[in-house]
């Protein structure tokens, strides 16, 4: 017990309130900024005298300077609340030019000195705003002209339409949008003011707009990348070496070689952790690879990462055996995500009654003509390579490739010359769609689970083929799995698979039954029970797996952030391909020398999709 406590002590994120409570401040100060200088009725009466100690006047050049202070002051909060340095030194920096628009415009001292007094207490607590910028990408530079701009517009809009009754004319919502636009770039709209001192104040106002999203584009394009995940090749190569040694202990470790992962050792170097930063959320997937009692200082070090950048720490999907570990050493606490289905080639057999359903369709889609073959990457031809990349792209489901800690991110590369490809065949019929992929009509890719296991890693077929066809191709691998050497096959992850089977059964409570209905309802749109009734026809063994994370309240921050790396909810834009082509390459690193005409076709992550 003294151990676990001393363990619960360790994770402290942030010691002191003061980041949190100045960055809520920071965003009080922002909104009213901007609140004052649009709306002409905040500037007149209770509101603008409270408004009057932040940064900002009310004269016409100080209504858009406040505009412009407030929105950065907003994109700053955050940054203040998480600790973060670049965020303390902006808001240093942004409090005297704040303290000198009151001065010159407004001739506030009292403004002045609640400027300058904030800066100070930011000074004073310098020690509180400590934690690294998070990894980057040039990407954040068209997010932030994408999102900026569009925000920018909305609030130009707003601004054009807060004084109605200055307006000359009867200006409609077109005029407005090109005033608005016409401003942005700097140049005189449409609409005019009867007040000269209203048209100066919007003119300001959307000019500094402009110029602000042209400033903050221009400065994160430029300013030197660090990609948000890349696993080098020296990286690569040491992981390779210890899942050599330790690999049979995880299914999932073969994943940890995904390339949009980044790594880190323990100081023995014996054992690694593979994670990835999304909005401020350090994911691990799995257990630790290595030696298990170099784990702590594997998670040690992930955990000094997560405290130095201010990140918030979670762990997708690891075993019992790693979620023991990760509580012990952290104080974190572990929630069961779903089960595991682990299947014994060596002891499958499609005979009983239990496997009746599973016999009968294989047998009928064998009679329609379908043929299996499995074999090791390495035995396919460069040609069958390309074949099945073309065949998992044709028929990907969605138009974002999904996957992050049960899925590997590419196919057909010589390192992973040990993964195994079963592939269905029949001969299509004229003038059928994607004729350019011959007769292949389904494909399972599996990655290697130590020395002889393998574990599911993609699963795609042609929706215009025969149902059943997902179980031929897993009894066909099951089958030849002992000729491979394989004992252990490990199939899809079923999430929240106990809560499912409880819910079925006779006698359960209201309590049980109610949340299986709500898994059932959401099943509509992430296949949550059909993956568990799909695994359960081949009678696995269930393994259960483990959520890791620091308090319950961040559990939907949490969620959030691993339904992103998941590829289920994407925040940027599609573009056209025209365009795509002039972009760099989202992060990760490029494909190997010997393969460079790779294009990765998975990222599926075919464990979390319904193999119907």
């Amino acid at each position: 017990m003294a151990a676990q406590e001393e363990g619960r002590r360790r994770w402290v994120p942030q010691a002191s309130a003061v980041p949190r409570i100045i960055g809520s401040a920071a965003a009080v100060i922002g909104l009213l900024d901007v609140v004052s200088a649009v709306f002409p009725a905040f500037r007149n009466g209770r509101m603008h005298h409270m408004a009057a100690v932040f940064p900002g006047t009310v004269s016409s050049l100080a209504a858009a300077t406040s505009v412009v202070t407030g929105i950065l002051v907003l994109m700053l909060a955050h940054g203040l609340k998480r600790g973060k340095q670049r965020a303390w030194w902006a808001t240093v920096v942004l409090m005297p030019v704040g303290a000198a628009t009151q001065l010159i415009y407004r001739h506030s001292t009292f403004g002045v000195a609640v400027s300058l007094g904030l800066m100070a207490l930011l000074i004073v607590h310098r020690g509180e705003f400590t934690a690294l910028s998070d990894p980057r990408t040039r990407w954040r530079a068209l997010a932030n002209l994408v999102g900026l701009s569009a925000f920018a517009f909305a609030l130009g809009l707003v601004i054009t339409s807060a004084h109605p009754a200055s307006e000359r004319g009867n200006p409609g919502f077109g005029d407005r949008c090109r005033h608005v636009l016409y401003g942005l770039f700097g140049f005189g709209g449409p609409v005019h003011y009867t007040s000269d001192r209203v048209d100066d104040v919007v003119s300001f106002s959307l000019g500094g707009l402009g110029l602000l999203i042209v400033c903050s584009t221009v400065y994160l394009a430029l300013r030197p990348a660090r990609p948000v995940a890349e696993l080098g090749e020296a990286d690569e190569e040491r992981l390779r070496c210890l899942l050599a040694r330790h690999g049979a202990r995880d299914s999932l470790g073969h994943f940890a070689l995904r390339r949009d992962k980044s790594v880190v050792f323990s100081p023995s170097g014996k054992a690694a952790i593979c994670y990835r930063v999304v909005s401020g959320v350090a994911l691990a997937g799995g257990d630790p690879i290595g030696d298990v009692e170099a784990w702590p200082g594997a998670i040690e070090s992930f955990m000094e990462l997560a405290r130095a950048h201010a990140w918030l720490p979670a762990v997708v999907g690891c075993s019992e055996t790693g979620g023991q570990v990760w509580t012990r050493e952290t104080g974190l606490d572990a929630l069961e995500l779903g089960d595991e289905a682990v299947v014994d080639a060596g002891a499958f057999s499609l005979d009983g009654r239990a496997m009746r359903n599973v016999r009968q369709m294989v047998k009928r889609i064998e009679r329609s003509g379908y043929t299996c073959r499995v074999r090791r990457v390495r035995e396919l031809t460069e040609d069958e390579k390309e074949q099945v990349r073309l065949a998992a792209d044709a028929w990907r489901g969605t138009d974002t490739e999904r996957g992050f800690s049960m899925a590997l991110g590419r196919f057909g590369e010589a390192a992973d010359g040990d993964c195994v490809v079963v592939t269905a065949h029949k001969e299509r019929e004229s003038g059928a769609a994607h004729p350019e992929l011959g007769d292949l009509r389904a494909v399972l890719h599996f990655v290697p689970w130590g020395p002889d296991g393998m574990s599911l890693e993609l699963m795609r077929r042609d929706r215009a083929a025969d149902p059943g066809l997902n179980e031929l191709l897993i009894v066909a691998a099951l089958r030849q799995a002992p000729e491979l050497g394989i004992q252990r096959v490990s199939l899809n992850f079923a999430m929240f698979r106990s809560a499912l089977a409880r819910g079925e059964r006779i006698g359960a409570g209201p309590v049980l039954r109610g949340w299986r209905g709500l898994l059932v309802f959401l099943s509509r749109w992430f296949q949550i029970e059909s993956l568990y009734k799909f695994n359960a026809k081949f009678q696995p063994e269930w393994v259960p797996r483990f959520l890791v994370f620091p308090n319950s309240r961040d559990l939907p921050r949490i969620g959030f952030a691993i339904m992103q790396a998941e590829g289920f909810v994407t925040l940027s834009l599609p573009l056209p391909a025209a365009l795509q082509r002039f972009l760099p390459r989202r992060a990760g690193r490029p494909p190997h020398r010997h393969n460079p005409g790779y294009a990765s076709p998975s990222g599926t992550g075919a464990r979390q999709k319904a193999a119907a």
